[in-house]
């Protein structure tokens, strides 16, 4: 329904906890109605919200790389060419088959 006014106070929510390796950690809250939209049937919430990270993780990496005035450093090709590695290991696919997109 675009436009009109919208009850979202019906719409439940879950918490998910990210931990860094320094013991820090932050909460994001996600619908688990828009995870279930994205899951496998044999996926649980928590890998579909990992997923969603590193394949953000990775267009940010792309973009920084391929979408940026200039020519980036070493460092930051590096960086993307890894983050691309992380993503074929976890999802099984290379960034470029999972998007449709290249270069």
């Amino acid at each position: 329904q675009s436009g009109g006014m919208v009850d979202t106070d019906s719409v439940e929510t879950e918490t998910y906890t990210i931990e860094g390796p320094d013991g820090n950690s932050d909460e994001i809250e996600l619908p688990p109605g828009l995870i279930d939209l994205l899951r496998e049937e044999d996926e649980s919430r928590e890998t579909v919200v990992g997923d969603m990270a590193i394949v953000s993780f990775v267009q940010q990496a792309h973009a920084a790389v391929h979408h940026t005035q200039g020519e980036p450093s070493e460092d930051v090709v590096a960086i993307e060419e890894k983050a691309r590695e992380l993503f074929e290991d976890r999802i099984g696919i290379t960034f470029e088959q999972a998007t449709g997109h290249s270069h």
